[in-house]
């Protein structure tokens, strides 16, 4: 059918977009973006220029790069004060803001990294950075998710810098997630465990404390061994934040019943330093599928 066709013509102009890589000027029309989206596709004035079409399916990295180009596009203006996230998708959106710092797209912008290897990476690409002690609010930030579930609460912390994201991104008028279709679901837990940051006192304590709490019933806690910067068993060594602290990951099977609350109970633990849970902390959803990009906001 002609919709058919149109669709497929828009999902080839932004495989080129991906692979061009020059960003200038918009030659194509992406209006059909909003066939599968709830809020329509809005073009950056900041436009990009099409010249090729690719017959081929997009890898997972190249997802995440079209959203973390799209919300530095679209959310950041010069003379902001932004947010800068941690993880695989993350690093697209600092990517993006040094080149438009560079070449003069943007200027008079300071930055908040949510880790020591996001704070290198926007060093080696002359980002100007500032932290929360001069500079406690924030226009943007702009970060990934592990998780985001129907009413757009997040699982994080995947990556290990869960507190210095939310101490970062709750301090922002807008909080902008950028994630690949493969994130999306119908319930936070059995996807992605949720990690918890604890106190390295007492903290097998802490640990039992946390998987017996009603609202995590039925999880399996497992201390973080290795690299704190992924959740897999890599090392023989006890997991440290860049905060100096441990991180338990909370196993699901099923869906968590209440995040809200869970987040509240395990946030009140004494020992508990924060956790991944962000509920109701979301301004927009940017979400990269095998049919474009589509972006997801919160029901009023």
């Amino acid at each position: 059918s002609a919709f058919a066709g149109e669709v497929a013509s828009t999902c080839n102009l932004l495989m080129a977009w991906l692979w061009n890589g020059t960003f200038r000027t918009l030659s194509a029309s992406l209006s059909t973006a909003a066939a599968f989206t709830p809020t329509a596709f809005k073009p950056s004035s900041r436009s990009f220029s099409v010249t090729t079409s690719l017959n081929m399916a997009l890898s997972q990295d190249e997802l995440k790069k079209m959203v973390g180009y799209k919300s530095v596009d679209d959310y950041v203006k010069s003379g902001m004060v932004v947010g800068l996230g941690t993880g695989s998708t993350a690093y697209f959106a600092v990517e993006r803001l040094g080149q438009l710092l560079k070449s003069g797209e943007l200027e008079d912008i300071v930055a908040i990294p949510t880790s020591v290897r996001t704070k290198e990476q926007a060093e080696e690409l002359g980002i100007p950075l500032v932290t929360l002690d001069t500079h406690s609010k924030l226009d943007v930030a702009i970060d990934g998710a592990d998780e985001v579930d129907p009413d757009l609460n997040l699982v994080k912390g995947g990556g290990g810098a869960l507190l210095r994201e939310k101490m970062v991104e709750v301090c922002a008028d807008k909080f902008i997630v950028i994630v690949d279709e493969s994130k999306i679901c119908d319930g936070l837990g059995p996807g992605f465990p949720v990690p918890v940051e604890i106190t390295p006192f007492c903290h097998e304590h802490t640990l039992r404390t946390v998987g017996n709490l009603p609202s995590c019933a039925g999880c399996k806690p497992v201390l973080r061994m290795g690299s704190s910067a992924n959740n897999q068993v890599d090392g023989d060594e006890i997991a440290v934040t860049d905060n100096g602290n441990y991180i338990v990951d909370l196993h699901f099977e099923e869906p968590i019943k209440d995040a809200v609350k869970m987040a509240e109970q395990i946030k009140s633990t004494v020992g508990v330093v924060d956790h991944g849970l962000f509920c109701d902390m979301t301004t927009a959803v940017i979400i990269a599928g095998s049919d474009g990009i589509s972006v997801k906001e919160p029901s009023s």
